[in-house]
């Protein structure tokens, strides 16, 4: 796998999940707002915090003005009018980001909004699943040069294929992350097989999930299958408006997926066989052949004479129990005391 960092922060399958917060536009264009929720993001522990970046006149059409979203009752075009941040309070926000000790990233939805991050010096670049087919502005972003995290929702494996040897004549670290953009998202529609999919396909690429359902589990499931990478949308208050509010976490269940993803990844991995740590139990918990009554030198071992119990500290394990039997003892063996391989042939 490529080497990976954003600033200090390595990624991939060798490390602990990086689980990104996105504040979106959950803030709804209040910079005092989105104050408050980076406040809590330090809070609960994050490392990155991933903004949206929209200058609307250079991201969408006027024919915008007519799309509704599936969770919203007014047009895209408006929605975002409304929460997009100017340049100033968005320098201001990732100042301020960068001030609790996060690392600040965002998602640009156009070339002006790409050329605004650039000049804002942020380390990433995430791409929204909307953009991963959009060759151009992913040619644009990746001459950079920084590292890119590319969702991949409502793409095939083909698209998506076409956007990574897009971004790999860059030679910039990338990232993938399976998607469903349904918000909130069913549970059933969360594909993690889709997740392994990419796995498979880009075996060099560092893989995780950007969730769109209203827990933790999706991720939790995601990072035990491998993932590098956890993104859910977050706010301060699960009672705040903002668009994607009810698919986002809250400071405790972000807290939360930290403390839990980092305990799974420390579950993945590892062989089936004992570990040496096991011994203290294996010591008392398998069980040896031992004579349950006086064995004479040169008598036959029989089920009435010799059986299997605890603790394992014999040399004769009980899967060895039916090798045993029939054999001659070329000892005198005592009642309840635990054969060894030399009172038998």
């Amino acid at each position: 796998m490529k080497p990976f960092k954003i600033k200090d922060r390595e990624i991939g399958i060798n490390f602990p999940p990086l689980v990104i917060a996105e504040l979106g536009i959950n803030h709804e264009g209040s910079l005092k707002t989105a104050f408050e929720m980076v406040d809590a993001a330090a809070r609960a522990g994050v490392e990155v915090l991933k903004h949206q970046t929209h200058i609307v006149e250079d991201e969408m059409s006027a024919e915008a003005k007519n799309v509704i979203p599936g969770n919203a009752k007014v047009s895209i075009y408006e929605i975002m009018e409304r929460c997009a941040l100017n340049e100033e309070d968005e320098i201001r926000l990732k100042n301020y980001v960068e001030s609790k000790g996060m690392i600040f990233i965002s998602t640009p939805f156009s070339r002006a909004a790409a050329d605004r991050l650039q000049a804002m010096d942020v380390p990433a670049f995430k791409i929204g699943s909307g953009e991963c087919n959009n060759l151009p502005l992913l040619e644009h972003i990746a001459s950079f040069g920084k590292p890119m995290i590319l969702s991949t929702g409502m793409n095939t494996l083909e698209s998506v294929r076409k956007s990574v040897e897009t971004i790999s004549k860059f030679d910039v670290p990338l990232a993938l992350l399976h998607t469903t953009n349904l918000y909130p998202t069913p549970y059933h529609l969360v594909r993690l097989g889709a997740m392994q999919q990419l796995m498979e396909t880009f075996p060099g690429i560092p893989v995780g999930l950007s969730d769109h359902t209203v827990s933790n589990h999706a991720c939790f499931a995601a990072v035990a299958l491998g993932a590098s990478i956890l993104e859910r949308h977050f706010t301060d208050s699960m009672d705040r408006n903002g668009p994607d509010i009810i698919c986002s976490m809250d400071e405790s269940e972000t807290a939360e997926l930290i403390k839990g993803s980092n305990l799974i990844f420390q579950m993945r991995g590892g062989k089936k066989e004992p570990a040496k740590e096991e011994k203290v139990t294996s010591d008392f918990a398998f069980a040896t052949v031992v004579a349950i009554k006086d064995i004479k030198e040169g008598e036959e071992f029989t089920k009435d004479n010799i059986w299997v119990k605890r603790p394992g500290t014999g040399q004769v394990l009980a899967e060895r129990f039916n090798e045993v039997l029939g054999k001659n003892s070329k000892n005198f063996i005592k009642k309840d005391q635990h054969l060894k391989f030399s009172d038998y042939e």
